[in-house]
């Protein structure tokens, strides 16, 4: 396991006690002071108005300026408080964990490449998808969960399985990329433009890319309510304290 924390250069504090750490996150590229501000939404909750403040005690606004490194303080007259929401650890969908045959066909089908990169599975054609993993978007191994908090109801297209084995619960990536998608390394924020956000590193050189028009054009494409748990359980794997244990897959 390594820390999620190593080589973080955005730090939060309260601005009512600036001694104790609550969170920070890698700047990677992409992130803007509004990214943070959302971020700051998911792992803390407010009873009041809130802003940050940067070292210097000036307010940070929330728009589309780079984010900066340093420390930010959360200034509110209300409380603070650190949300608890539970963090699903996960580990690779590849043996005992892979998904059904049925899932990596409508994936694969659907996709023909990597939905990050772009890059087309070029071998597809002659029946080889060496490079590119069919991935879940919501860990197969965490179906009560899926059940419990109703994300089955967000399906339209069943899988033969049930609902969290639907193509909609999956995209197709190339191997890397769906290591560190499946590690929370990565992950795409559907409430900013579909945006790439990189967690730890610039990996890939899609940070802060978007998905394409022609994904999200799709009928079968993944929906909003998936992306969206996955974006907020990144969140809270590195951004929340000194972050959640990462595993080292061996590529």
């Amino acid at each position: 396991m390594t820390s999620r924390a190593l080589g973080r250069k955005v730090h939060i504090y309260s601005a009512k006690d600036t001694t104790t750490f609550l969170g920070g996150l890698h700047l990677t590229t992409g992130l803007t002071t509004a990214n943070l501000y959302s971020m700051v939404e998911i792992v803390f909750i407010f009873d009041n108005d809130y802003t940050l403040s940067s070292e210097s005690g000036a307010t940070v606004k929330r728009d589309d300026h780079p984010l900066q490194k340093g420390k930010y303080f959360i200034n509110t007259a209300g409380s603070l408080g650190v949300n608890n929401e539970p963090w699903l650890f996960r580990t690779i969908s590849e043996g005992d964990q892979a998904p059904p045959e049925e899932f990596r066909d409508a994936v694969r089908e659907r996709d023909f490449g990597c939905v990050m990169t772009g890059e087309p599975a070029l071998e597809a054609a002659y029946g080889s998808w060496r490079g590119y993993t069919a991935t879940p978007i919501f860990p197969l191994s965490h179906e009560q969960q899926w059940v419990t908090h109703g994300y089955d109801s967000s399906i339209a297209i069943p899988g033969a399985r049930g609902s969290i084995t639907s193509v909609q619960n999956g995209m197709l990536l190339r191997d890397d990329i769906s290591i560190l998608f499946e590690c929370y390394d990565l992950s795409i924020n559907p409430d900013d433009g579909y945006k790439i956000v990189s967690f730890r590193g610039n990996h890939a050189r899609i940070a802060g890319t978007h998905l394409d028009k022609t994904v999200l054009g799709n009928p079968e494409r993944p929906v909003d309510q998936v992306l969206r748990w996955h974006f907020r359980q990144a969140v809270l794997a590195n951004v929340r304290g000194e972050g959640e244990p990462c595993f080292d897959p061996d590529f």
